[in-house]
């Protein structure tokens, strides 16, 4: 099993500061977060496509271009690329030349996004929210495969053949598809052979397990190899030296951006009871000290027939401040990674 950390960067400013100023010290924080990651053995770190004011990360290439530099071993992932409204070709050039920079440690996760800022941000319509992603996928999927690029669909014009480059120093470049709780993502990723994360963000993962099933299925279905259809899993989790101290550090971070999202899309504001609840044993959140969130971790291996890989989502900012993250990084490397490979009777991914 992979362990990881996945971040969109939340700014560091205040509310009433995003966008209208940089936020360069973010950036920096962020580096130095990744070099930690590295530094104390974490197999991956992703960081997720977003185009909202409060998050740095809308061109995780570049991002992760820089991590590499200052990196050595750990795997830089996008953690999702929003392929819908992205150029595959494009996309595809950016991740095969990070790996380049990287040494082979480049992977693209696609997905469709949960947030459509992007869509009208790149000019495309949200009715073809689902053609747009089963399109560009096959066409991401072609220049992955050959340099030279025949294919032909509905929503940009044909390629006859041009060039793609340059190439990955992997071959293929990793590409693995990221979904929420549409069956439909998990039976196309199954058909297509390509490893799945499943973003764990509410409920247990134990109702999960009949879609990774499906997923399982549709690949046998389509002749691809068991072991090749591999499931991780991303879900927000904070890890301090006891639980009670992560439950009462994150808190504040959670609020604050579920009462925003909340008042976004109609729910209502996020409560304590709320949050003690999904960050309960049976609850989505990977919230506790690294003895709780391994268990946990297992836990939802065990319910989701094996995982692979698993990311925990630390986004920092003004509510999580930097300190806080880098030792909860820490706490991850050193003893919650251990922990599970312990128990999973492994020395490492």
């Amino acid at each position: 099993m992979q362990i990881g950390i996945d971040s969109f960067i939340t700014s560091s400013l205040p509310q009433s500061q995003w966008g209208a100023q940089s936020d360069a010290r973010r950036v920096r924080e962020f580096l130095e977060e990744v070099e930690l990651a590295d530094r104390i053995g974490l197999d991956v770190y992703g960081v997720g496509e977003h185009h909202r004011p409060e998050f740095i990360a809308s061109s995780p290439a570049v991002l992760l271009a820089a991590a590499a530099a200052r990196t050595k071993n750990i795997r830089l992932v996008s953690a999702v690329s929003v392929l819908s409204s992205d150029d595959p070709i494009r996309l595809y050039q950016q991740f095969a030349t990070l790996d380049l920079i990287s040494g082979g440690r480049a992977e693209i996760i696609v997905g469709r996004g949960s947030f459509i800022e992007s869509y009208p941000l790149f000019g495309f319509d949200l009715s073809d929210y689902d053609s747009l992603f089963v399109e560009k996928l096959d066409l991401l999927l072609k220049a992955r495969a050959s340099a030279s690029v025949h294919w032909s669909g509905q929503h940009r014009p044909p390629l006859k053949g041009e060039g793609v480059y340059p190439r990955a120093l992997q071959e293929p470049l990793p590409v693995r598809i990221g979904v929420g709780g549409t069956p439909e993502s998990f039976a196309r990723a199954g058909t297509l052979g390509l490893p799945l994360i499943v973003a764990i963000i509410g409920g247990e993962a134990h109702r999960f397990r009949p879609l990774v099933d499906l997923y399982r299925e549709a690949g046998r279905r389509a002749g691809h190899a068991p072991e090749t259809l591999t499931v991780g899993m991303h879900s927000i989790g904070y890890v301090a030296d006891t639980t009670q101290q992560a439950a009462d550090e994150f808190y504040p971070y959670y609020e604050d951006t579920f009462s925003r999202l909340g008042r976004e899309r109609g729910w209502g504001p996020t409560s304590r009871a709320q949050y003690d609840a999904v960050r309960g044993p049976s609850g989505a959140l990977l919230v506790g000290d690294p003895e709780t969130v391994a268990a946990k971790i297992l836990r939802a291996s065990e319910a989701l027939g094996g995982l692979t890989r698993v990311t925990i989502g630390v986004n920092g900012g003004e509510k999580l401040p930097h300190d806080k993250v880098m030792r909860c990084i820490e706490l991850i490397g050193t003893r919650l990674a251990p922990l599970l490979r312990t128990e999973l009777g492994v020395a490492g991914a």
